[in-house]
């Protein structure tokens, strides 16, 4: 039986490796690589458990650096993982420093390498993801494109062998989760009441500046703010000693518990990629505390609006919000990961 890697450390990750995981177990002896870049529990293990994704073989225990020592810690790791298990294929995902570590490492050992969500782009050059997206994508061997717009992208790139579109692997997740709303009882909040948001991009946590300004326009809105803090974002906050008013500051929770404060907020606030797309997927309109994004159909189609050059207009823009008519299926139906599967299996045994 063949051998295959899945490279991965983040909470975007993991998901995608669990609707991956059983499709791919059925063909190929298929371990997972942590390389621990989220050494946070709840940031992590906690996605194992909920999941129900295998323990990793390895784990790197990398842990958080500058995006440089980073990725060299990982390319080191798992350069002398994959010279000793020799794999057929290492499967990257995403945008992160592991996602670009562990495509890196396996190119220059002649190890093919699959890159699940390839081709999107946000062309912002100064995001260290797009850099990774880029690079990977000039690297792989396979590409497994969410959208057309992946498709359409690699090609303005050159890139058009062994690329498919087969839909987005965290749709697969999203349309199995079951949304377990005793979160709301939990923290006493009524449907429609209340903002879900999320910050975590270095853009907006290295310049305190600016994540002061954000952190001031959510405290400023007319509902309650449910912010589920990221590791690196607390840590940015805390020496800045700020008092919330509207802003519940809660330690970050499970998938299922995430999909169910989405579904039934009133409006989403990301920086994150993933949760544009959740927020999408469960028609709730979605701010994004960016100037670009990789999935510019849900701009397009008027469900998600990029706001962090005019932050003072969000408290009005979240006031007199209307939900668009017309919501398209831009990323499958739901069957990528058996697709990527199918596709794999024809490329190692054929």
């Amino acid at each position: 039986m063949k051998k295959i890697i899945s490279a991965a450390d983040t909470r975007p990750e993991f998901i995608k490796i669990a609707a991956i995981f059983s499709h791919l177990s059925k063909f190929f002896h298929h371990f997972l690589l942590n390389t621990g870049q989220h050494y946070d529990y709840q940031m992590s293990k906690i996605f194992f458990e909920e999941l129900f994704i295998p323990e990793p073989a390895y784990n790197l225990g990398i842990g958080s650096a500058s995006h440089g020592k980073q990725t060299g810690k990982m390319l080191a790791g798992i350069e002398m993982v994959l010279q000793k298990e020799k794999p057929d294929l290492v499967i990257v995902y995403g945008d992160t420093n592991t996602t670009l570590a562990g495509a890196l490492a396996a190119v220059k050992l002649k190890i093919p390498v699959a890159h699940v969500e390839a081709g999107m782009r946000s062309y912002d050059r100064t995001m260290p993801e797009e850099i990774n997206r880029v690079i990977v994508d000039h690297i792989s061997t396979l590409f497994f494109c969410p959208s057309k717009t992946g498709v359409d992208n690699l090609a303005k790139e050159g890139i058009a062998k062994n690329v498919f579109f087969t839909g987005d692997v965290m749709y697969d997740v999203f349309l199995e989760v079951r949304p377990d709303e005793k979160i709301l009882n939990e923290l006493r909040i009524k449907p429609k009441n209340y903002y879900f948001a999320t910050i975590h991009r270095a853009g907006n946590t290295d310049d305190l500046t600016r994540l002061k300004q954000l952190l001031s326009v959510l405290d400023s809105l007319d509902k309650t703010v449910i912010f589920p803090i990221h590791p690196r974002t607390k840590k940015a906050i805390l020496p800045l000693k700020l008092k919330f008013r509207k802003t519940r500051l809660i330690k970050p929770v499970k998938f299922a518990d995430s999909i169910a404060l989405q579904s039934q907020a009133a409006a989403v606030i990301t920086d994150s990629g993933g949760v544009q797309k959740e927020a999408y997927w469960l028609k709730v309109p979605c701010f994004t505390l960016r100037d670009t994004t990789e999935w510019p159909e849900t701009v397009e189609t008027g469900w998600n609006f990029l706001v962090l050059n005019e932050l003072e207009k969000l408290p009005t823009l979240v006031k007199q919000l209307k939900k668009p008519t017309r919501h398209p299926s831009f990323y499958g139906t739901g069957s990528a990961s058996s697709e990527i599967a199918k596709i794999m299996r024809k490329f190692l045994y054929d």
